[in-house]
Order: structure tokens, then sequence, then C-alpha cells
């Protein structure tokens, strides 16, 4: 449930802009949507932040390309997929993310088609 957003090794930032407010606000739901893996196919989703923090346990849910997470803030189960995205499997999932996860229970329902093919 931890975000960091705000700076990239080896490159100039202006600042952390509203960010770390946001996501401290009482009752704020934060919900991330990023890139599954990085450019060079490394996994973004990691059992611990390797950058500055914006915010510690402040996520709630996690959108990728590859699938749809719950985060268990409290640290009971971590993170939880409830969707993936079509033809992909739970183990591509797990293959492309560097820590543990749970799975909803039952069939894990693909994400919606978000493409109009009009």
């Amino acid at each position: 449930g931890d975000l960091a957003n705000w700076i990239v090794p080896g490159k100039l930032v202006k600042g952390m802009g509203g960010a770390m407010d946001l996501v401290g606000a009482p009752g704020s739901r934060v919900v991330v949507t990023m890139d599954h893996t990085a450019k060079d196919g490394s996994p973004k989703i990691l059992a611990e932040c390797t950058l500055p923090l914006t915010g510690h346990k402040v996520v709630d849910r996690i959108i990728t390309d590859l699938g749809v997470f719950d985060v268990d803030k409290k640290g009971g189960t971590g993170l939880t997929l409830v969707e993936i995205a079509p033809n992909m499997t739970v183990n591509e999932v797990r293959e492309k993310t560097a820590c543990h996860f749970e799975v909803v229970d039952g069939e894990v329902p693909w994400m919606d088609d978000v493409v109009d093919d009009a």
C-alpha cells in the first residue's frame, strides 16, 4: 500500500507537487493507474518501495495493463488480484510482479474492454 511517485533517479524533478497532501487526506481513496512493468520489462509492483515514499500504506487499489489489485492497507493479505486482462493468465501476471499476491476466490474476471471497436 505504499506509493512512490515524485522522483525518478537521475532525472531532474521540479518538486513533489500535491500528491503528498492528497494521499494524506483523511478518508481519501487512492487508486494508482500504471504500467505493470518498466520499459525494460522489470516489475513495477514490488514487495517494498525502492524510491522515496509519497505515502505509507495509502494505496487502496492498483490498476495496470495486466490486472486490477485491491490492497489491504492493514497488512493482512497485501494484494489481491480481482480482475485480469483478457488473454492473460494468473501465472503470467505473477511472473511480472515482484511480490506475492492473493487471487480472488473463484475465477478471476477479465477487465472490461475499454477500447471502442467502432
